[in-house]
């Protein structure tokens, strides 16, 4: 039996099938049979163990995968490795096959957080690919990585520069500027007073400003004032 086989096998075993109703609903453009229904803290602690006795770099040099539960795995494994140098080759042989937010989201390896500048000439790359999640990773990477300590202004034009009519794009777009905002507020704003972002990235940043708790009532206030 493949390593394939035998951890499908194992996810069967963890199979619930309203989970798995309730998954497929969060990502409208896959498949319900796309989903075995296994929950995100089986799945982590599976990784682990995989990263432990061996069997996970061997799981991983199995593409494509069939099912979402398969993917989320695979990022997993990934997410633990704290060698940069593997850790970014895996990661790009991986990116062109993910079909779907969640695990293009959760795909935060320990060694990118650790040395986050070499990630930067990647994160240019990704940000100019055809892939959506490709692109959308590069967003979530600046935004992980470099909205703190790291951060530096050119990466918000970074960010704006990305057109697309991609709603998981989009949608990423908004999220970072949104993070932006709370993080970084006075040299994100001006993003926002000068409509410099597609209306709809715009409306959706502000939206997702108003809901954050990282924004005070006094910003929120005025943000919707640029509705």
């Amino acid at each position: 039996m493949s390593i394939a086989e035998t951890v499908r096998k194992e996810l069967y075993k963890l199979q619930d099938g309203k989970y798995a109703d309730f998954s497929a609903k969060l990502s409208p453009d896959m498949k319900r049979e796309d989903f075995i229904g296994v929950r995100t803290p089986a799945l982590k602690e599976m990784a682990k163990r995989m990263v432990k006795d061996g069997t996970g770099s061997e799981f991983i040099r199995e593409l494509p995968h069939k099912y979402f539960e398969e993917n989320q795995l695979h990022a997993f494994i990934i997410s633990l490795e704290k060698d940069f140098d593997v850790a970014i080759k895996e990661v790009e042989k991986f990116l062109p096959y993910i079909d779907n937010w969640a695990t293009c989201d959760q795909l935060r390896s320990k060694a990118f957080a650790k040395y986050p500048d070499r990630l930067l000439p990647y994160i240019d790359k990704w940000l100019t690919s055809r892939k959506t999640y490709t692109i959308r990773f590069g967003i979530g990477a600046l935004m992980c990585y470099f909205l703190d300590d790291k951060f530096k202004s050119e990466y918000l034009s970074k960010v704006a520069a990305v057109k697309s009519d991609e709603y998981y794009i989009n949608m990423m777009i908004a999220w970072y500027f949104a993070t932006a905002l709370a993080k970084q507020w006075e040299a994100t704003v001006p993003y926002i007073e000068e409509y410099r972002l597609p209306e709809w990235v715009h409306r959706k940043t502000i939206q997702k400003a108003v809901e954050s708790f990282r924004v005070s009532d006094e910003q929120k206030a005025y943000f919707k004032t640029f509705r």
